[in-house]
């Protein structure tokens, strides 16, 4: 059997979040896909659409434009390395946390987000997979359906945990 051969088999389907409402907003989408797929041992391999989404939690700012990427993983990632690698490629790209806990969910350059790690599940508050509130956003789990139509969420397929939340879709723009 070949190495490659061998991979494909063992190979790991990880969901990430981008998100941002900075004036550049499509370019910053585009600069974290690639700084993504500039990792190693990985590819990105789907992309859906961009929306554009109203802002959750703290809603006197601008909307964002949100899309989900699927990277297919070797087995040497992990969920916590992926995600510190994503933290990474954020700070690289300027998003600056604020340390108002008000501002969680303010304005910000990028947002990656890890939602979903293969089969895993991750219950360390640093790294929680599935994110913890994935089932909650229509802005994840729409353009998750694009790229994953048969995913399923804690047992549950997403289209299920989409169709509880009170959400509008009007083209490409999320109302939640």
């Amino acid at each position: 059997m070949t190495e490659n051969h061998t991979a494909l088999h063992e190979e790991i389907r990880a969901y990430v979040g981008l998100g941002s409402n900075s004036p550049e907003a499509e370019a910053m989408l585009a600069r974290a896909r690639e700084g993504l797929s500039r990792l190693p041992e990985l590819r990105l391999s789907a992309a859906s659409p961009l929306y554009s989404t109203e802002p959750q939690g703290y809603t006197e700012q601008p909307w964002f434009l949100n899309q989900v990427v699927e990277l297919i993983l070797a087995p040497v990632w992990r969920p916590r390395r992926l995600l510190a690698a994503m933290l990474r490629l954020e700070s690289t790209l300027g998003r600056v946390r604020s340390p108002d806990p008000a501002l969680r969910y303010g304005p910000r350059a990028i947002d990656a987000d890890l939602l979903l790690f293969g089969e895993e599940h991750c219950s360390d508050p640093a790294c929680r997979v599935p994110h913890p509130r994935l089932t909650q956003r229509a802005f994840a789990l729409v353009p998750l359906l694009d790229i994953a139509p048969q995913v399923r969420i804690e047992g549950t397929a997403a289209t299920q945990w989409l169709a509880r939340l009170n959400y509008r879709l009007d083209g490409c723009r999320i109302f939640q």
